[in-house]
């Protein structure tokens, strides 16, 4: 039986970055199974698309999701990131980190 997943490769970086903004790359590849090149890509397509605004902190990225966009399929009522984000990550436990406030 072939393994496959419900959320895709792009969703699952998403919730690595919510989980924590100063993820690197090598981390995001492990938890998914993926090259790094892979995750690059990813994490570009998500910066690209603008859902992720990726900055500086030292010699590290910081990554920023825009909680407030809508997701680009259409299920019903035009839903968020932040909301997707809020049913797949538990901020309580990560002290409210700042990649998934509204």
């Amino acid at each position: 039986m072939a393994k496959w997943s419900f959320l895709t490769n792009h969703s699952r970086a998403l919730v690595c970055i919510a989980q924590d903004p100063g993820v690197r790359l090598r981390d995001i590849a492990t938890a998914l199974g993926i090259t790094e090149r892979s995750a690059f890509d990813i994490v570009a397509d998500l910066t690209t698309s603008g859902y992720v605004v990726k900055g500086k902190e030292g010699r590290r990225n910081r990554y920023h999701i825009q909680t407030h966009l809508p997701l680009q399929e259409q299920v019903g009522r035009e839903q968020t990131i932040g909301e997707l984000l809020a049913i797949l990550v538990d901020t309580r436990e990560r002290g409210q980190s700042q990649a998934v406030r509204r």
